[in-house]
């Protein structure tokens, strides 16, 4: 790619994510990060649900139906609330983002996840509730024990290249190396983990039980 070429984020970012980032510095926020953001919510809500074996005891049309709607409002949510927490992380450490790059930085670092989204919808529509459930039944056909493997798989090596591509993207618009950007994605993660655990709680406090029917538990 020249340098005069005009970027295409949602294919460039995947290998070239620093001048994706670079040139995306002064944009505003816009409708595809939102999409991103709640592709990435609707991708967390399913592996939640797989999690807490949710295929054993609901319906697949529940799942997928609580996952799209629950999900891609917590999506929107948290990459908002995420990109307040890095900007401000930033400013205090010395680094120069805004609140719309550190959104873009994790809207279109989330891309690979949005492509594991889809990888999600065809090995449900496929499996059904097996999807859902924390150990595969043994009677379950070969096929379709191999295809949540590499589900399983996919989505593990996807979310690790979404990491990578929002820690390439700080170091990028904060001005960090690599490592110390790495720092700053970690203690962010855990302040956002605080916060979102805090707003739970305080959720479950208002409305007792509406948790439960957002992820059905045992």
């Amino acid at each position: 790619m020249s340098p005069t070429e005009p970027i295409r984020p949602l294919k460039d970012v995947w290998l070239r994510p620093r001048r994706v980032f670079r040139e995306m510095a002064s944009q505003p926020v816009g409708i595809v990060d939102y999409l991103l953001a709640a592709s990435q919510g609707i991708g967390n809500f399913l592996a939640l649900n797989r999690a807490q074996g949710a295929g054993e005891h609901a319906t697949l049309e529940k799942i997928l139906a609580n996952s799209f709607a629950y999900g891609a409002i917590a999506g929107m949510a948290g990459v908002l609330l995420m990109g307040v927490i890095y900007a401000r992380l930033a400013k205090r450490l010395g680094g120069r983002s805004t609140i719309s790059q550190a959104i873009h930085v994790l809207a279109y670092g989330s891309v690979p996840m949005a492509a594991s989204l889809a990888i999600w919808v065809v090995t449900a529509l496929l499996a059904g509730e097996a999807a859902f459930v924390e150990t595969p039944r043994a009677d379950l056909e070969g096929f379709l024990m191999l295809l949540l493997r590499l589900q399983f798989v996919s989505y593990v090596l996807l979310l690790v290249w979404s990491i990578v591509l929002q820690v390439m993207g700080f170091s990028e618009i904060q001005g960090f190396t690599t490592r110390k950007a790495f720092s700053v994605w970690i203690l962010g993660q855990i302040i956002g983990f605080m916060a979102s655990l805090f707003l739970a709680l305080l959720f479950e406090m208002l409305l007792p039980g509406a948790l439960l029917n957002i992820v059905p538990q045992r």
